[in-house]
């Protein structure tokens, strides 16, 4: 199992197919995008699905997500789901992405064993997606997100970050939406996981914020904390509210700066070059690649990677007065 010092287990295997990204969200990298990773550093597609397997067979992985950059750009994505769902035991698969293509692809990726999917979504307004994104695709995200719903990926998760005195004010008018909808809406802090290294507290709309936003317009119940387990959101119940196929309405806040959850973590990372991170706030990586190519077999990799997370922090330390910013952006770790 990939156990560390703290005691926790990880079973969520986060895996990151590309840094590539074909928008150019402003709170993750500049506009003219970044320098990507050379085509040969990444993994191939049986690299891939290797490393899943051991994760899966020799170290307790039960969940996998693919994420990015933007992972339906991967040309061989369904082959890659396809080939872990056929996994024994089968891990629960899902996809994080922002959508776009995402009309195109959802009826295969659901045949090919994928259970759901995560779009990240920020705004209802075509000229604020614009100002935010770089790129007027606003139509194409949507009709992703209802492409996956009748693909049956359910349920259907919106990731959204507020950004102060942009779409801020929207927080109330996506929830209400994303109930009409169907869609589970998850608001989450913004990191300092930018390429830019420009984040800054003080500009960042905290839990707090959102929920003071929302209670204007819905009275919230708070879920158990039993029932969060390791799940990174706090879910609170909208009263009054269920969604359209009866089941209870819900709205979730990932308060990733202000409310850190590292004592429940149970994540692993593996990066698009083949690099395990026990963090995303890591500032070490230990590289499976180089054990891959060069023929170790699984219980070799798998050795390294327990070492790996054995190693694990307490946690991000994102409040530290030394705390420092990864080199890596998220779009190259992988959400």
């Amino acid at each position: 199992m990939l156990i560390d010092t703290f005691g926790r287990r990880a079973v969520d295997l986060r895996v990151s197919l590309t840094d590539r990204c074909n928008l150019r969200c402003t709170y993750c990298m500049p506009e003219q995008g970044l320098n990507w990773l050379p085509r040969h550093d990444l993994l191939d597609d049986q690299e891939v699905v290797r490393l899943v397997r051991i994760a899966v067979t020799r170290l307790g992985v039960t969940e996998v997500r693919f994420t990015g950059g933007e992972p339906l750009i991967r040309p061989g994505l369904v082959g890659i789901v396809a080939a872990c769902a056929a996994l024994e035991p089968r891990p629960e698969l899902s996809v994080t992405t922002n959508g776009l293509g995402l009309a195109r692809t959802a009826a295969a990726l659901r045949e090919a064993g994928l259970d759901r999917v995560n779009v990240s979504m920020d705004t209802l307004d075509r000229e604020t997606f614009h100002t935010l994104t770089r790129r007027d695709r606003l139509p194409e995200v949507l009709a992703g997100l209802a492409a996956a719903e009748a693909a049956g990926l359910r349920p259907v998760k919106i990731n959204t970050v507020l950004m102060r005195g942009v779409n801020d004010h929207e927080a109330a008018d996506l929830l209400d939406w994303c109930l009409e909808q169907g869609y589970e809406l998850r608001f989450i802090e913004q990191m300092p996981l930018d390429a830019q290294h420009g984040w800054q507290r003080a500009d960042m709309v905290t839990a707090e914020e959102i929920l003071t936003r929302l209670g204007r317009r819905f009275e919230l119940v708070p879920e158990p904390l039993a029932g969060r387990g390791a799940a990174p959101a706090e879910r609170w119940l909208v009263a009054g509210r269920t969604t359209p196929d009866g089941r209870p309405a819900r709205v979730g806040v990932i308060a990733s700066v202000t409310r850190p959850f590292c004592r429940a973590c149970d994540r692993t990372r593996l990066t698009a070059d083949g690099q395990i991170r026990d963090c995303l706030f890591a500032t070490t990586e230990t590289d499976l690649r180089a054990a891959l190519r060069s023929g170790a077999d699984d219980e070799a990799i798998a050795a390294l990677w327990r070492t790996a997370m054995w190693g694990k922090k307490a946690g991000g330390a994102i409040d530290a007065p030394d705390f420092a910013q990864p080199e890596r952006p998220m779009s190259a770790i992988g959400g």
